[in-house]
């Protein structure tokens, strides 16, 4: 029997999309891939395999899952596996240095960005770059290891001390500060290659956001439980030219489900900056805006069903 196969490392994100598959009639498995066994000369199973590994997950001590992944995906589209998000996906999804590469091969504007592996090195990168700027982690997801920093001397305080985090591929990137006339970010969801709507961000509160129900970085800019303001709205009726080109930028990276961030400048340029190929969706935005990405998905990945035979 074919399956919509579910590849991940977190069951709270993917307890609402198994909701709307289980709703939908739709016949699925759960591929929880922090560990396991692969062998390489069995056949896999018939069906349509979407991949929602996160580069976060060594956050919740699943070190591991994107490399165990990588190996299955590669194992997957060498035995002609219908795989949602492939492999480049996935090598996008776990280096922001790869994803400003392919962003900037297909005309798309990225923050100033210079990447380093040591204190020193950091602190060297930081050296004449426009203040001020801030760092983050190459491999991240939720917002992990962005700071702002007025000077070089501020770094240099916080790299040496008990505070700093090592990021866990070992790459600190230094980035140019985009200063935003308002303090918010806008993050354009695709399903199926398609657009389905922006969302506007709240970032007044910090850098570190989640929009899953559920969130895990216990940071106060984590919109769980109630707060006076929306830190998410989807934007009603939102339209840019920069859709074509991420269009385009997606599927030249077998990535058919993301959400991609980009800030404005007070000069009115664009500046994409992450690709969460992911993706969560808010559901107090999209209660109030009677829209569900989730539900597009599973409906996606039933269309998706329908085309391989058995």
């Amino acid at each position: 029997m074919k399956k919509i196969y579910i590849i991940h490392e977190n069951d709270e994100w993917t307890k609402p999309l198994k909701k709307h598959l289980t709703d939908l009639g739709l016949p699925f498995e759960d591929w929880f891939l922090d560990k396991g066994v692969l062998d390489l000369s069995k056949e896999p199973p018939k069906g349509v395999f979407y991949n929602r590994m996160s580069a976060s997950s060594h956050t919740r001590g699943h070190r591991y899952a994107p490399e165990y992944t990588a190996a299955v995906l590669a194992w997957l589209q060498r035995k002609g596996r219908k795989v949602i998000n492939t492999e480049d996906a996935l090598r996008l999804e776990v280096s922001k240095v790869a994803q400003y590469a392919s962003l900037e091969a297909h005309g798309i504007k990225t923050p100033k960005t210079i990447a380093s592996i040591g204190k020193d090195e950091i602190l060297e990168a930081a050296e004449g770059f426009v203040t001020p700027f801030i760092t983050k982690h190459n491999r991240a997801g939720k917002g992990l290891g962005v700071q702002l920093f007025q000077n070089v001397e501020a770094l240099e305080e916080y790299v040496n001390s008990p505070s700093f985090e090592v990021p866990i591929d070992g790459i600190t990137l230094i980035q140019q500060y985009i200063e935003a006339p308002e303090p918010f970010i806008t993050r354009c969801e695709f399903i199926g290659g398609k657009f389905f709507y922006a969302v506007k961000v709240d970032t007044s509160e910090g850098f570190e956001l989640c929009p899953a129900d559920v969130c895990q970085i216990g940071d106060a800019a984590c919109p769980v439980g109630e707060v006076e303001k929306p830190k998410f709205e989807v934007i009603d009726g939102f339209t840019n030219p920069i859709l074509e080109k991420y269009k385009e930028f997606l599927n030249s990276n077998g990535i058919q489900i993301a959400g991609v961030e980009f800030i404005t400048d007070k000069e009115g340029n664009i500046y994409t900056y992450d690709v969460n190929t992911n993706t969560n969706y808010n559901p107090d935005a999209e209660e109030a805006a009677k829209k569900s990405g989730m539900l597009e998905i599973a409906k996606y990945l039933g269309s998706e069903l329908e085309k391989i035979e058995v």
